[in-house]
């Protein structure tokens, strides 16, 4: 990179979209997490992936940088200005207030006025960029969307903004996920390193065309088998497919290979959906050589594997979040909270991809 790029990250969970920009050459110098469990796995993860701890270590509650310790966060960004580093602040404040399927209190609603205090945050302290990400019914559903247009407004007071409904199947990662993104850079920022919003290549690390992914000829539903050998279709991408990416993470013998919910009742139910039916609500079957549905686990909304007689394990469902196989949460997690971060999190190679788009942007500064 011609200047060092040091983010400051919000909203984090257990640290998917962080570390997407890690593994993009970026470096995490702060970190904002309101749930202390979250908070410990991000820990957790990182000291089992050999990642240092961020310089400005953890904070909880992002309206404490918005009123009492806001010049403690100014003071931060001018010491890295001072190093020569240029500054972006990345989060995706929590979204079930916007989701389709969530209770649509939209801005009213509690999380929903967190997108609010990030962009307050941003206005107030005025990182060189920033990347905002939130569901697509931010910009799908008529109220949301003048809310998200009233957001864009405010930014637009000081940087150079452009966006994009991004699939996290376009960069590889084996679901059907569709997240908003928005880039920002700072006016100042971006006539100083003479950048031109209009060169962010939003497609330059998307690898799939969404619409001829989505019209391949994926296998139909079958009938439920335990443990049989149903053999992969050639006409697929194998690497958009559950089965590819239980393997290429040997979920089998990870970590996380334990954790999932044994069920109490309704056993002969879960033994009664064939694989690949995913039409329901509630208890979805992968099929093994088909991407899988939103890793979101909220809502009563319970994935099983394809060809055992079970749940979906933690370890399964990180690989579905194309995690690295190295990621693993802290065996003292519950059970909810665990599928809770997961399902929360930002696809890794989604993440991975926009970082390095955004990467590429600040290469284009003239020396």
């Amino acid at each position: 990179m011609p200047q060092p790029i040091r983010i400051f990250s919000f909203f984090s969970g257990s640290g998917f979209l962080d570390l997407g920009f890690e593994k993009a050459g970026f470096v995490v110098d702060f970190v904002n997490e309101f749930s202390l469990s979250f908070s410990k796995a991000y820990k957790y993860a990182r000291a089992q992936m050999g990642i240092p701890e961020p310089r400005f270590g953890y904070s909880k509650d992002i309206n404490e940088f918005i009123e009492t310790r806001s010049r403690e966060l100014k003071g931060h960004i001018a010491l890295e200005h001072k190093e020569g580093n240029l500054v972006g602040f990345i989060g995706g404040p929590p979204c079930p207030d916007f989701s389709i399927a969530g209770k649509q209190k939209g801005r009213d609603g509690d999380n929903g006025k967190l997108s609010q205090s990030y962009v307050d945050l941003i206005c107030a302290q005025k990182p060189d960029f920033f990347l905002f990400e939130n569901v697509k019914g931010l910009w799908r559903t008529a109220k949301h969307r003048a809310y998200y247009d009233e957001l864009k407004e405010s930014l637009s007071k000081y940087y150079y903004l452009t966006d994009r409904l991004c699939n996290a199947l376009e960069f590889g990662a084996p679901q059907d996920r569709d997240r908003i993104l928005l880039f920002g850079v700072r006016s100042t920022v971006a006539r100083r390193l003479h950048l031109n919003i209009n060169d962010f290549n939003w497609n330059g690390y998307i690898r799939f065309d969404i619409d001829e992914i989505k019209n391949l000829p994926w296998p139909p539903t079958e009938p439920f088998e335990i443990q049989n050998n149903r053999p992969a279709p050639e006409e697929i991408p194998q690497e958009l497919t559950v089965q590819y990416w239980f393997e290429k993470n040997d979920v089998l013998h990870h970590p996380n290979s334990q954790d999932f919910f044994t069920p109490r009742a309704g056993l002969a139910r879960m033994l009664a959906i064939q694989e690949g039916d995913d039409s329901k609500k509630s208890y979805k079957r992968l099929h093994r050589w088909r991407y899988s549905p939103t890793v979101a686990y909220g809502n009563n909304e319970v994935h099983l594997h394809p060809y055992l007689a079970r749940r979906l394990s933690a370890a399964e469902a990180m690989a579905l979040q194309s995690l690295p196989a190295d990621f693993s949460l802290p065996p003292e997690m519950s059970l909810s909270d665990k599928f809770k971060t997961i399902g929360n999190g930002v696809p890794f190679l989604l993440a991975n991809g926009i970082a390095q788009s955004i990467r590429d942007f600040f290469n284009l500064t003239k020396q």
